[in-house]
C-alpha cells in the first residue's frame, strides 16, 4: 500500500467506492466520472504504479484481471462488448499512479479511441 495512493485508500475503505467485485487479489469498482453506460475500474490490491512496472511475476494477476474485465462487463450490462483501457505514464495520460483497467460499454457504440493526426 502507498499511503498518499487514493486507490490505496479505496483498498483500505478510508475513501469510499461503488464495489462491483472484489476478492484477495483485486478490487472493481464504478468509475466516478463515468464516460459511458457502464465504467468501472479493476485494480490490483497491491499497489504497483502502472503497467511499465510488471514483470513476469505479475503474469497471473494480470490474466485474472482480464478475464473478470469479460465476466463483470457482462454481468454489469454490456453484453454486445466493451472497451479496456489501461493508461500508462505521463505520455498515456495517466491519472492515478495505481495500475489500473477501465472497462467502458453500455449497450450504445463507444466513439473512436483514438483520432489520426494530420
Amino acid at each position: 500500500m502507498s499511503e498518499n495512493c487514493v486507490f490505496c485508500k479505496i483498498i483500505s475503505r478510508e475513501l469510499p467506492s461503488t464495489k462491483v467485485y472484489e476478492d484477495e487479489d483485486v478490487l472493481a469498482f464504478r468509475d466516478i466520472n463515468p464516460q459511458a453506460d457502464v465504467h468501472f475500474l479493476i485494480i490490483p490490491k497491491s499497489h504497483i504504479e502502472s503497467l511499465a512496472h510488471v514483470d513476469t511475476s505479475h503474469a497471473a494477476l494480470l490474466g485474472k484481471i482480464m478475464t473478470l474485465a469479460s465476466v463483470l462487463a457482462e454481468k454489469e450490462g454490456s453484453i454486445n462488448g466493451f472497451r479496456t483501457i489501461v493508461n500508462t505514464g505521463e505520455v498515456g495520460r495517466q491519472d492515478v499512479f495505481h495500475l489500473h483497467v477501465h472497462v467502458l460499454g453500455g449497450d450504445k457504440a463507444l466513439p473512436a479511441m483514438i483520432y489520426k493526426r494530420s
